[in-house]
């Protein structure tokens, strides 16, 4: 196994709660299936991610609005209440961070899926974000995980070798695509479990 030198952190589901149901579980006064359904069929994963990719959101909330214009309240709700979706730092990760980035050992920087419209907002609520060597985002990049490019763009932007890097991310479909490319990868589910992981690379806190 090649020694780590890089450490790349994903930040929401990671570092950062960020959950839609904040906002529309109270939206669809606490019915959960009509939450699933919406959050399946309307306002989707695929229709977020493609504001990640730097689509702006205006344009792509007045699209979905014209497809659906019955759910066009909520539609609107999505983003116009977005900062109430930031639950807050994930403290346990935080505390991991702060560790790897202290003992000097590390290169440590950040690849998020997040629009460049509402980055900003995350910056000024997290002071830790300015901890990051550097922060790959892919709205400003226009694309996203787990396309490729934009694992190129971080590997070049900041000369990581993929062999030596370790790459945390919530979505497996994004460790996968990282893997591909010759970067290990680690499937956050909590902070005690990262810290386990990290110590078969080798990494100890």
């Amino acid at each position: 196994m090649n020694q780590i030198d890089t450490i790349i952190f994903d930040l929401g589901g990671v570092l950062i709660d960020w959950n839609p149901e904040y906002v529309f579980l109270d939206a669809f006064n606490g019915d959960r299936e009509k939450m699933k359904w919406f959050l399946e069929n309307i306002c989707t994963s695929d229709w977020n991610e493609n504001h990640d990719a730097g689509y702006p959101i205006a344009q792509g909330t007045e699209d979905l609005i014209k497809k659906f214009p019955e759910h066009g309240h909520y539609i609107k709700m999505f983003y116009g209440h977005w900062e109430n979706m930031l639950g807050g730092a994930i403290d346990g990760t935080v505390e991991i961070l702060d560790k790897l980035i202290k003992s000097g050992t590390y290169k440590v920087v950040a690849l998020t899926n997040w629009s460049n419209e509402t980055f900003p907002i995350a910056q000024k609520r997290f002071g830790f974000l300015q901890w990051f060597e550097g922060i790959v985002v892919s709205g400003d990049e226009k694309t996203r995980k787990p396309f490729k490019d934009i694992y190129e763009i971080c590997l070049n932007k900041f000369h990581i070798a993929p062999e030596k890097s370790l790459f945390i991310d919530d979505n497996l479909r994004n460790i996968e695509a990282a893997n591909a490319l010759g970067i290990n990868g680690v499937h956050f589910e909590n902070p005690e479990k990262l810290i386990q992981q990290l110590k078969k690379y080798h990494i100890h806190l």
